[in-house]
């Protein structure tokens, strides 16, 4: 399992690089980087129970090696006060084939955004708030339910 939360950021780029290194059974691989977004937010603030959060986020990246042919798989996920255009989360599938890679990466982002139990706070110039939880979020999420 590859599972990282972590405070300092990442580069997508060398992640990718360290997870295929030598492998000859990887045919595709499939990321997503997410950022802070920014408009109104001037931070965004990530808090999570250390220890819970690492064993929710394995389970959800042993799910994806269960569901989809996967050779390997990583989630990297940043807590603390982050700046727009800032790396929150990354998720990377290898798999034999693209689709079964496509297929992980978004699983893996989808169980993220609804069972991973981190708390975010946005700030703006108005003030601080806790963001809720989206519907949007859920009805993805509940797509991939058998």
């Amino acid at each position: 399992m590859a599972v990282r939360v972590q405070e300092a950021d990442f580069d997508p780029g060398a992640e990718l690089d360290a997870l295929v290194a030598g492998r000859t059974d990887v045919g595709a691989v499939a990321s997503f980087t997410g950022l802070v977004r920014g408009g109104d937010v001037t931070e965004m603030v990530l808090e999570h129970w250390p220890g819970v959060t690492e064993k929710a986020l394995a389970a959800i990246e042993d799910e994806a090696r269960g569901r989809f042919e996967l050779n390997a798989s990583l989630i990297v996920h940043r807590y603390g006060p982050l700046a727009p255009g800032a790396r929150i989360v990354f998720v990377a599938a290898a798999a034999p084939h693209r689709r079964a890679a496509f297929e992980a990466a978004e699983f893996m982002m989808d169980y993220l955004k609804t069972r991973a139990p981190f708390w975010k706070k946005e700030v703006t110039p108005d003030g601080a708030s806790w963001v809720d939880a989206r519907e949007a979020d859920d009805a993805a999420e509940a797509r991939w339910r058998d």
